[in-house]
């Protein structure tokens, strides 16, 4: 049996919002999975969703380029430690000529692009602030238009690729993916193991326990329907204005979506959380008392 820490409670409440003794009881029953809690608690009470973990540590920045044609997109992730060193000119400055070279080239393999020149200038900048710096993520995408957006913040980056419409409705529907963060483009594009996964956890709630095996499908399948609208972007409702879906924007602008990539600095990413305590022992060389 894995020992339940109070930062595992804390944790599985921030993502829930449900009570200490509640979260200490389902993280006992999942042996200490956090993620496992979750989904037992999805099918026990009913929890609709659970927040991202809080515990991605990876800072940086995300950038877009888009090409003078708007035919297509590049967007970037550069890893650094701190947001403090992610908002450092040098940093930025490291960042975009590393975005300049991908676009020159058309290079989206970051192993490939990561040559001499761009790794010295990297390891000089690592040198030069003192954290580790890395560039993570690097992807393109092409269509008839395509335009991006950036947050203020360089945390969140899209860029949307249409079949006819033009650059200002990419821009927005790009702003709209940012904002919302749409898991798929269609309802069709749902990976299946998402939609089994999914319904595994609405025919565990507990209005489903008792009811003919008829119903519980027909439930279900309204469930899967409402899951499956609220995640993909063409289904969702435009957010410039609600009373429009994004399919409805682009039908009257005359264009067809071709995809969309967005990236979030940091996602995925989980790094071991230390305590100031634990910190300042390490930092000097001696245990902790």
């Amino acid at each position: 049996m894995a020992a339940i820490t109070a930062s595992m409670v804390k944790e599985l409440r921030e993502r829930t919002g449900l009570g200490m003794m509640e979260c200490k009881k389902a993280l006992v029953e999942a042996d200490g999975s956090v993620e496992g809690a979750i989904e037992e608690l999805r099918k026990k009470s009913g929890l609709k969703a659970a927040k991202k973990a809080g515990r991605t540590a990876a800072e940086g920045v995300a950038l877009v380029r888009v090409s003078d044609d708007n035919k297509k997109g590049t967007i970037l992730e550069v890893n650094a430690e701190t947001d403090f060193v992610a908002r450092d000119d040098n940093f930025l400055t490291f960042a975009n000529q590393v975005l300049d070279v991908a676009v020159e080239k058309g290079e989206t393999d970051v192993a490939a692009l990561m040559t001499d020149d761009l790794e010295k200038q990297r390891e000089e900048l690592v040198q030069k602030i003192g954290e580790n710096i890395s560039v993570r993520r690097l992807v393109e995408i092409e269509g008839d238009v395509v335009e991006g957006y950036v947050h203020s913040n360089n945390k969140i980056a899209s860029v949307v690729a249409l079949k006819g419409g033009n650059a200002d409705t990419a821009r927005d529907i790009a702003m709209h993916v940012a904002a919302v963060n749409p898991r798929v483009a269609k309802p069709e594009d749902m990976p299946q193991e998402e939609v089994d996964k999914e319904k595994e956890v609405i025919k565990a709630q507990p209005d489903m326990e008792g009811k003919p095996e008829e119903i519980v499908e027909k439930m279900m399948t309204g469930r899967i329907k409402k899951f499956l609208k609220e995640n993909s972007l063409v289904e969702q409702p435009f957010v410039k204005n609600p009373d429009q879906s994004v399919a409805d924007l682009l039908k009257e602008q005359g264009a067809e979506l071709i995809g969309f990539i967005r990236l979030e600095v940091g996602e995925g990413i989980e790094v071991e959380e230390k305590d100031f305590a634990t910190e300042v022992a390490e930092a000097a060389g001696t245990d902790k008392a």
